[in-house]
């Protein structure tokens, strides 16, 4: 399933940001997250962690970042891909094998997680309306995804 998309469009209130899959570094993350944004998991999910210079975090279906699918949790898929801004990684909690459906967009760089966590995508279009998202830990009014699907 992962080779058969290349493409994920996140709708937020400002509009679409797009975001190249990269199945070549984490094939079965980009599986999860491909197939939860196309059974509609993460619409309507907001961004519950928003720190400025840092990164975007979302994924949590409650909204309050302590929970994920009702899907097992994932293996790491490491790499040695920079987190630098646009890259989309994996959250998980400090135990390696914990990732399930929350992710996190890096505002900068942040070479400090490289090897520590799982790169599945890169922003190439729509940046600047990640950059908007209220911040917080977490935000008064979150930004949230209105629609997200692979293609």
């Amino acid at each position: 399933m992962p080779d058969q998309f290349t493409t994920l469009t996140m709708t937020l209130d400002g509009g679409d940001v797009t975001i190249r899959l990269r199945p070549d570094l984490a094939p079965n993350h980009v599986e999860r997250v491909a197939t939860l944004a196309n059974d509609g998991f993460y619409d309507g999910v907001v961004f519950h962690r928003v720190i400025p210079g840092f990164m975007a975090q979302g994924g949590d279906p409650t909204g309050t970042g302590m929970h994920g699918s009702d899907k097992p949790n994932l293996k790491q898929e490491f790499s040695a891909e920079p987190h630098v801004r646009g890259v989309c990684s994996m959250a998980r909690t400090n135990q390696p094998d914990t990732a399930n459906s929350q992710f996190f967009v890096v505002f900068d760089e942040a070479r400090f997680l490289d090897n520590q966590y799982t790169v599945w995508g890169q922003v190439t279009d729509g940046m600047e309306l990640i950059d908007a998202l209220p911040k917080g830990e977490p935000p008064r009014e979150p930004g949230k995804i209105v629609k997200m699907r692979a293609s």
